[in-house]
């Protein structure tokens, strides 16, 4: 529902920069997120994140939005205060929206599934500064995504926490209804890829099981 509702909103990173393509090391990230002596230790890079998300680089954006695998008290779409969330904005109740919103924010505040609505309700409300400072720590994720590969091959394919991340990308590459997907089991994760013609884009979906 909500990449419907969104997808002039996520068509507006397609014309952004993107930082250099990194290998990605879930492994690494995950042991540099409980080190506190570690630049990437979590409480450091998601202090940057809350307060100056333009200030994070690729890598510390990446050790957030794939660090997101590690946590605890994530937000899920099928539980009931996520539901109840996305029912306040079908409705358009964008006080209520964001009042929740913020809620689940803090139990999870780099899930794009929350931003996205919390940004739609501020865009709403036509508040400014909270949509622009979410619209940054949006931008910071996804160019964690998109920094993960170049899409054109399994080896060099797009990784994503969720299908619902999949989606948003899909939305930011601006690849519409007219491709068509074949998925297929890997090393660590789904791929699925997306083809029309003679273009074809990869994207794995990442299952975590260290």
């Amino acid at each position: 529902m909500i990449k419907h509702h969104l997808l002039l909103l996520c068509l507006l990173f397609s014309v952004f920069s993107f930082g250099q393509k990194t290998a990605i090391d879930l492994k690494t990230i995950g042991k540099d997120l409980k080190n506190e002596k570690s630049t990437y230790n979590y409480e450091k890079l998601i202090f940057k994140y809350k307060a100056y998300p333009k200030s994070l680089d690729t890598i510390e954006s990446q050790h957030l939005y794939y660090g997101r695998n590690f946590g605890s008290n994530l937000v899920s779409t099928t539980e009931e205060d996520f539901k109840a969330l996305a029912e306040a904005f079908k409705n358009g109740d964008f006080d209520e929206c964001i009042k929740k919103g913020k809620v689940l924010y803090e139990r999870d505040p780099t899930n794009l599934d929350v931003l996205l609505i919390l940004l739609r309700a501020y865009d709403s409300k036509k508040d400014g500064n909270n949509f622009m400072h979410h619209l940054s720590q949006f931008r910071t994720l996804t160019d964690a995504i998109r920094s993960s590969g170049n899409g054109k091959s399994e080896k060099t394919a797009y990784l994503v926490n969720s299908v619902g991340d999949e989606y948003i990308l899909l939305n930011i590459l601006n690849l519409g209804q007219d491709y068509t997907r074949v998925s297929k089991p890997g090393k660590g994760g789904m791929f699925d890829i997306w083809s029309k013609d003679d273009n074809a884009v990869y994207i794995k979906v990442l299952y975590i099981d260290f």
